[in-house]
């Protein structure tokens, strides 16, 4: 009988858990973005533009550009400047350069992220290459654009952006197609 009481407590202790992880699992979501939010951290860029693209020349603010390999990532990947400075309302433009020094041809992928985070909702890419997956063949450098447009309704206090990218190898998920330039 005592058997039978401590398996039920034991069964109902393991549902209590599973049913925790469960809604933990749920809840994992929001509380990454609220982590984010607090800390600054992974802000993500607002959708299309959708206002009249009307440039208001009497504000500037500086767009700072930087760029992370992950931990596998053995492409060369870097923009081809630090900053510029962009007008809201008006369409900029920074090319970001990556080189696959391996004997491989490999699949990446580039995230994006804005800082200060309460901005991301101000930020409008109009091109990137993040929106797909980069192939490069062995020894091939390629330069790709990112085209945005800072929001003429980001608050005045904002005066200085920071757009960087992390590059992921996602080669073994994706891989790519081999070019032969054999004849």
């Amino acid at each position: 009988m005592a058997d039978s009481i401590s398996l039920k407590k034991l069964v109902t202790r393991l549902l209590l858990v599973v049913v925790a992880m469960f809604v933990f699992g749920f809840a994992l979501v929001p509380i990454y973005d609220v982590m984010c939010k607090a800390f600054g951290i992974n802000g993500k860029t607002a959708g299309q533009y959708e206002g009249e693209q009307v440039v208001d020349t009497s504000r500037q603010v500086r767009v700072q550009f930087l760029s992370t390999n992950a931990a596998d990532m053995v492409w060369d990947f870097y923009p081809k400047g630090d900053e510029l400075t962009a007008h809201p309302g008006a369409v900029n433009e920074m090319i970001f350069v990556a080189y696959n020094p391996t004997d491989r041809p490999m699949s990446a992928q580039a995230v994006p992220s804005i800082a200060p985070s309460e901005a991301a909702a101000y930020f409008h890419k109009t091109e990137c290459f993040c929106f797909t997956q980069q192939v490069l063949q062995p020894g091939q450098r390629i330069e790709m654009p990112v085209r945005f447009i800072v929001d003429r309704d980001m608050p005045k206090d904002v005066k200085h952006l920071t757009l960087s990218y992390t590059l992921f190898d996602i080669t073994a998920r994706h891989p790519p197609v081999a070019v032969n330039t054999g004849g």
